[in-house]
C-alpha cells in the first residue's frame, strides 16, 4: 500500500516562500508522473503542477513563474517551491499520481496559509 506524506506548509506573509515536500513509500516512485493539487475552502481541487517520469513539467496559469516542481527519485520525494505567494494560494496542498489511475490513497495534505 502506497503512503503519501505531504509536509512543509505553514503561515506566510504575501510575497513569502515555502517549500513543500511529498514523500512516497511502498512503490517504485520513479516510473510515475506526479502532481501537486490544492483545495481551497469552498472550491474544487485543482492541479497546480505536474512532472512526468521523464521530467516534463507543466503548471497552472495561476502559479506559472512563481512555483517550481521537482523530484528526487532516489529519495522517493517530490517538491514544490512556492515563491511570491499570494492570499489566493491559501489551500491544502496534496500530492498524487499524474496521468495514472487509480490514484494512490490521498495523504493528509499540508496547509498553506498566505496572510498578513
Amino acid at each position: 500500500q502506497v503512503q503519501l506524506v505531504e509536509s512543509g506548509g505553514g503561515l506566510v506573509q504575501p510575497g513569502g516562500s515555502l517549500r513543500l515536500s511529498c514523500a512516497a513509500s511502498g512503490s517504485i516512485f520513479s516510473i510515475y508522473g506526479m502532481g501537486w493539487d490544492r483545495q481551497a475552502p469552498g472550491k474544487q481541487r485543482e492541479l497546480v503542477a505536474s512532472i512526468t517520469s521523464g521530467g516534463s513539467i507543466k503548471y497552472a496559469d495561476s502559479v506559472k513563474g512563481r512555483f517550481t516542481i521537482s523530484r528526487d527519485n532516489a529519495k522517493n520525494t517530490m517538491y514544490l517551491q512556492m515563491n511570491s505567494l499570494k492570499p489566493e494560494d491559501t489551500a491544502v496542498y496534496y500530492c498524487n499520481l499524474f496521468l495514472t489511475t487509480p490514484r494512490w490513497p490521498w495523504g493528509q495534505g499540508t496547509q498553506v496559509t498566505v496572510s498578513s
